[in-house]
């Protein structure tokens, strides 16, 4: 379902180039588990590379809902947020549209932004989200769809109306790292950990490391598929090492050096960039080698 899953959103959307090993579509499943409930978030927590975001988009596809996120920039404020906000609940009350909520740390650009957060999660409904005529207009719009679920229109009601469908309709990822910044905001805005189910994200194990090494590198041109085993044995092995000198470095200097499933890609990256350049240096030697014997 997982591997369906992620061909049809590779089909539709901007390519994810991902390896679903067992430890990812078990993430990939809790997360759809959570936000399918009426109501339910999913915080993520885990190290930066780890796959928090691309694997909560994928499973808001597998859910059938739209991912929404911001756009941090210079200019951006608390009313851009509100207004995305706005357009959140307009589409998962007014349409009655499944919607992801994707937020990362990486956005926290003012603590007030976590004020409405914490608000959605624990209630669904952000005080003076929307203006009175705003109000009225949505009171109007969902009015004819709360009548034929047997609503009486009052206005009160309604709109009760209106924040039940966002509650069912409306769901948070949120991606975080497990820092003391973390456990800060945790202590000011408790709706995070409260009104949020938890999925950490551990450090990638052996086999997952075999998978993706494996995927990057079939493509790669090797003298034979014994060297290109080797290869594969070894990239996650010297990742384990620097791992483990990272942790000696840890106790002995108290400085900290991150072995993160990012830094494996790079090194898979980084490999496979100074093997073509290696490749094309030598293809050029040999080339000015051969044009120096015809001359002689």
């Amino acid at each position: 379902m997982c591997n369906l899953g992620l061909r049809e959103y590779n089909e539709l959307n901007p390519m994810m180039d991902l390896v679903l090993f067992e430890d990812a579509m078990k993430h990939i499943c809790k997360v759809t588990r959570i936000i399918t409930a009426s109501g339910g978030h999913a915080l993520l927590v885990g190290v930066g590379g780890s796959g928090k975001q691309s694997l909560s988009r994928l499973s808001s596809f597998i859910c059938q809902f739209s991912t929404m996120t911001i756009v941090i920039s210079s200019t951006y404020s608390v009313n851009d947020l509100k207004i995305d906000l706005q357009n959140m609940f307009q589409k998962a009350g007014v349409k009655d549209e499944g919607i992801m909520f994707l937020f990362t740390e990486g956005q926290i650009k003012e603590e007030k932004y976590l004020v409405f957060i914490n608000d959605l999660l624990s209630s669904g409904e952000i005080a003076d989200l929307f203006q009175q005529e705003d109000i009225d207009t949505i009171i109007n719009n969902c009015t004819p769809a709360a009548k034929g679920d047997g609503i009486i229109p009052s206005a009160e009601n309604v709109w009760k109306y209106f924040i039940d469908r966002v509650k069912r309709n409306l769901h948070m990822a949120l991606c975080f790292s497990p820092s003391d910044e973390f456990r800060s905001r945790a202590r000011k805005f408790p709706a995070l950990i409260n009104c949020t189910v938890i999925d950490w994200f551990h450090p990638w194990p052996q086999d997952a490391l075999l998978s993706v090494a494996r995927k990057f590198l079939e493509d790669t041109d090797m003298t034979s598929e014994e060297e290109r085993t080797s290869v594969i044995n070894f990239l996650p092995y010297s990742f384990g090492v620097v791992g483990d000198f990272a942790e000696i470095v840890k106790e002995r200097e108290r400085r900290f050096i991150y072995a993160t499933p990012k830094s494996f890609l790079e090194l898979i990256k980084l490999f496979k960039t100074m093997l073509t350049s290696k490749r094309q240096q030598l293809e050029d030697d040999r080339e000015k080698y051969d044009k120096g014997v015809v001359k002689l």
